[in-house]
């Protein structure tokens, strides 16, 4: 309280009588090397960019130190978070970056360094506010509830982030805050972003989505007409306005090996071969390099001319993708040759055939894998060439040689129909599918929602089902086997009709999965899960989470590492 007294009264001696500031550089210089400080160095500095508010930083002050580690201490029965500090980071930031604090609580905090050739070992407390809320529907809302149901002891220091999508009262359609939180095994959150700073409701429309965590830790995403990376304390890389002509960015954003960037975007006035100009829907991507200059193009509306409607006609029409409406649940999409431009399904630039929801980037022959939810997974190079698409072999036209033949493990073909049925055997097509990524191992990942499997909706909702899968592409054969499922025995619990993603991880060996939609049809709020599954099916991991509105669903989850933070 002194200080904070002491602070405040040497504030107030820097205005004048007329209310206005003097400058107040040697007041700081004098309060940073004169004030009682809690260790060696310097204050500490809550929220420190004004973006993450459970971060900090413990100032330099001047001094010289090296070999950083930071341990911020688990609450009775928590999760510790440990992570080294080098050199780069600590001259960036001026200080000891602090991340993972709990909210609303005074946290204990171990730092480690050596400074004037001295091991330094201290403590430090730090006090941090609340979550941040949002007004709904008459409630008073922060995030949604994080329940562990099961985390083996291997697992407990995992972080997840939730890229979640919770609406607000002011928003509809492809309209929301970012709510996005880092949540620890225990169900605590120790991270969020304060959507204030990257979202203003007057000029900032559509959904934050394609989080990713670059390899140096760092932070990107994009939303609509912009796209942005930053560090986790909240230091600003870069916010970027999308390249003129192009807009409506939403669900994937990519860094490639070159550090460039592939964006899913829309074009602006697209001249259609009928002569009308529309704003297209979810069917470009493009390549920008590290200054923002478009370098590549790939304009599916010309990669698949041959635009089928065979699973447009099948899918349920009441979630197709971010569009939930439960009153038409279950009822198949009525596709008209002359419906209205814009967010409908339909086929034809200017409609939302495709809706590209996934990009991944080949290296090995400069190619991309996109995954359509209206079409399937499809690897196309930088030529705008069809190498191969994943789905069933139907309606495909001259492009029906592209389709990857299913195998066994013997690479005996399948029987398989035009509908996608393979008999006596558990392989199936991704159906509606998300994050159709590459493995570490050379295999394609692919999240299968489900809906409009074989082109159909079943007798009863319920017997829709999810699941996370695996496949062994050979593209000198063009064939395709299945070498993972999971889902499929947790039925319609386990069900996203729309979002979610998979990955596998190396080091722990495990498939990491978020079935991000998970209840959303139920009538009551949603209960998406968060699972890590072993090869043969064990599962390692599994939380919920527990939305606080019905039909809001999450958008992605991922891993956050805290040893790649701040060391490179």
């Amino acid at each position: 309280m002194k200080k904070t007294i002491l602070a405040t009264s040497l504030a107030i001696g820097l205005i004048g009588l007329s209310g206005t500031a003097v400058a107040a550089g040697d007041w700081a210089d004098k309060y940073l090397t004169t004030v009682k400080t809690q260790g060696q160095i310097g204050i500490v500095k809550v929220n420190p960019y004004d973006f993450a508010p459970l971060t900090a930083i413990i100032d330099l002050n001047g001094f010289e130190i090296s070999n950083v580690e930071v341990r911020v201490e688990p609450k009775a029965g928590g999760v510790p978070i440990e992570y080294p500090v080098d050199d780069v980071a600590v001259t960036t930031h001026n200080g000891i970056p602090i991340f993972g604090l709990y909210a609303d609580y005074q946290n204990t905090v171990s730092v480690k360094y050596i400074k004037n050739g001295q091991k330094v070992s201290e403590k430090y407390k730090i006090n941090t506010g609340p979550l941040k809320r949002l007004l709904f529907d008459g409630q008073t809302r922060t995030f949604p509830e994080v329940k562990p149901v099961k985390v083996a002891h291997e697992f407990k220091d995992r972080l997840y982030m939730v890229n979640h999508l919770g609406a607000d009262d002011k928003t509809e359609g492809w309209d929301n805050y970012p709510v996005v939180f880092v949540a620890d095994t225990t169900g605590e959150v120790r991270w969020f972003m304060d959507w204030d700073k990257v979202y203003d409701q007057e000029t900032t429309k559509g959904i934050a989505m394609g989080f990713h965590l670059a390899d140096n830790g760092e932070l990107y995403w994009g939303q609509d007409h912009y796209y942005a990376r930053y560090d986790m304390l909240g230091r600003k890389v870069f916010k970027r306005e999308m390249p003129r002509g192009f807009t409506g960015f939403s669900h994937a954003m990519l860094e490639m090996p070159n550090g460039h960037y592939l964006l899913r975007v829309a074009k602006e006035k697209y001249l259609r071969e009928d002569g009308k100009r529309i704003d297209t829907v979810r069917d470009h991507v493009i390549e920008v390099d590290q200054t923002g200059n478009v370098v590549h193009v790939w304009d599916f509306n010309k990669i698949f001319n041959n635009m089928r409607d065979d699973l447009l006609v099948g899918l349920d029409s009441g979630a197709v993708c971010l569009n939930v409406d439960e009153n038409h649940a279950g009822e198949t999409m009525d596709i008209e040759p002359d419906a209205p431009f814009g967010d409908l399904p339909g086929v034809a630039a200017g409609r939302n055939w495709a809706h590209i929801n996934s990009i991944e980037y080949d290296a090995k022959d400069d190619s991309v894998i996109v995954s359509m939810r209206h079409q399937g997974t499809a690897k196309v190079g930088r030529d705008g060439d069809v190498k191969w698409i994943l789905a069933a072999n139907k309606g495909w036209g001259e492009l029906s040689d592209k389709v990857l033949t299913p195998v066994d493990s013997k690479g005996n073909k399948l029987d398989c129909d035009e509908n996608g049925r393979c008999n006596d055997t558990d392989f199936d097509f991704p159906w509606t599918q998300h994050t159709s990524w590459l493995t570490s191992r050379g295999t394609l990942v692919s999240f299968d929602n489900g809906d409009g499997r074989y082109f159909e909706q079943p007798a009863m909702p319920t017997m829709k089902y999810s699941r996370g899968v695996e496949y062994k592409i050979n593209e000198d054969k063009m064939t395709v086997e299945q070498t993972f499922e999971y889902g499929k025995e947790r039925g319609y619990e386990w069900y996203s009709a729309i979002t979610s993603n998979i990955e596998w991880r190396e080091k722990s060996e495990t498939f990491f999965m978020y079935s991000a939609a998970a209840g959303l049809f139920t009538g009551e709020p949603g209960k998406h899960f968060i699972n890590e599954v072993t090869e043969d099916g064990k599962v390692k991991v599994e939380l919920t989470i527990n939305s606080m509105a019905k039909t809001e669903p999450s958008y992605r989850a991922l891993i956050v590492e805290p040893q790649k933070l701040f060391s490179k």
